[in-house]
C-alpha cells in the first residue's frame, strides 16, 4: 500500500471502515464525518486511498459512488475483482466473496469492471 504518511484525516476516515465492516458511500461518509472533516477533504482522502490500493470503489444503481476496503491491492493496481451486493430493502451494500471472471473481448483491453447484484440481504430476506 502506498500511503507515505498517516494523517489525522486518513485515520479518521479509515476508522469508519473499521467500525462499519461493509461498503460506505461518499455521501454517507460526508454526513458521518461532518464535524471532523470537510467535504473536500473526504473526497481527497478517498481518492488517495483508492489510488494507494487501500480502498476500491463502485457505483450503485443511482450512480452514487461507494467505497470498500481492498484485499492485497497495491498502489495503482487493484486485484480484488468481485461483485457487490445492494439490498433493495434496507440499502446495505457490501462486497460478495465469490470468484467472477471477466471475459476477454476481442480487440479490447478490459481495465476494470463493476458488477452490482441487487436483491434482499440476509436481514431483509425473511
Amino acid at each position: 500500500m502506498g500511503i507515505i504518511r498517516k494523517t489525522r484525516s486518513i485515520e479518521v476516515l479509515l476508522a469508519e471502515f473499521q467500525n462499519r465492516g461493509g461498503a460506505l458511500s461518499a455521501i454517507e461518509l460526508i454526513k458521518r464525518l461532518d464535524s471532523k472533516l470537510n467535504k473536500t477533504t473526504v473526497y481527497r482522502v478517498l481518492d488517495k486511498l483508492e489510488d494507494d490500493g487501500v480502498l476500491h470503489s463502485f457505483l450503485d444503481k443511482n450512480g452514487i459512488k461507494w467505497y470498500a476496503k481492498c484485499n492485497s491491492c497495491t498502489n495503482g493496481k487493484h486485484f480484488d475483482i468481485h461483485p457487490h451486493f445492494q439490498c433493495l430493502s434496507c440499502g446495505k451494500v457490501d462486497c460478495v466473496a465469490i470468484d467472477v471472471s471477466i471475459p476477454n473481448i476481442p480487440n479490447r483491453e478490459v481495465m476494470m469492471s463493476h458488477i452490482l447484484i441487487q436483491g434482499k440481504c440476509e436481514d431483509c430476506f425473511v
